[in-house]
């Protein structure tokens, strides 16, 4: 019974995440046009942020169709669940260079701050949350994503793709919060703030991802 109620869920994981890609690929677009349109730097940057999530995304999917295709293939004598662990465990590299990447930004904003064009960021910030949040609902499920631990369970290729979406949420309301302090105070030294924070908690995710990933690619005792 446990063994199909995993199956049940990967089956249902994977519906949800061509549901995630496509609500991504149609936010993409209308950002990275709308950046176009209004000449907004910031739409455009989160646009571009987010055909990386497509391509995480997509990798994501594709893990799913591999493993699914090739269930009863001679070619993996283990089964195929390393398939989604392999995609987990890139995913999880890129979210650390997320992290890292931010965290150097953040830093050097925060060195020598740039003029900010505060109203469009808002609302590039905004409309991510929103889109974001509307990919966070479709992927919730019951008992089909472990969010406080990992055990043999886990769909870990799940985890990674949702771990990346929860890191653009937290970076969303941190950047919405520190903008319109910033906005309406003048303290532009607080978006850099909220960044480091923001890449901390992202490093803190990637760490974990990638140390329990390893451990199962390599065959290593818990």
């Amino acid at each position: 019974m446990e063994h199909n109620h995993d199956e049940n869920c990967i089956c249902k994981n994977e519906k949800r995440m061509l549901i995630v890609i496509i609500v991504t690929i149609f936010a993409m677009i209308a950002e990275i046009l709308f950046g176009y349109l209004t000449n907004a730097m910031s739409l455009l940057a989160e646009g571009y942020h987010m055909s990386v999530h497509v391509v995480t995304l997509g990798l994501t999917y594709i893990a799913y169709i591999l493993a699914r295709k090739f269930k009863n293939s001679e070619l993996f004598k283990n089964g195929t669940e390393k398939i989604g662990i392999l995609t987990a465990y890139t995913s999880s590299l890129f979210l650390g260079i997320t992290g890292f990447w931010i965290m150097y930004e953040s830093v050097m904003r925060f060195i020598e701050p740039e003029e900010i064009l505060f109203t469009e960021a808002i609302y590039a910030s905004i409309f991510a949350f929103i889109v974001n949040s509307i990919c966070i609902f479709v992927m919730e499920g019951k008992n089909c994503i472990h969010h406080h631990h990992f055990d043999e369970h886990t769909d870990y290729n799940y985890k990674a793709a949702y771990y990346h979406i929860m890191s653009d949420i937290l970076i969303s309301v941190l950047t919405i919060i520190a903008l319109v302090i910033g906005k309406y105070f003048n303290c532009i030294h607080l978006d850099a703030i909220t960044g480091i924070f923001g890449a901390i908690l992202i490093l803190n995710w990637a760490s974990k991802l990638l140390k329990h990933t390893v451990k199962i690619l390599i065959d290593m005792e818990k």
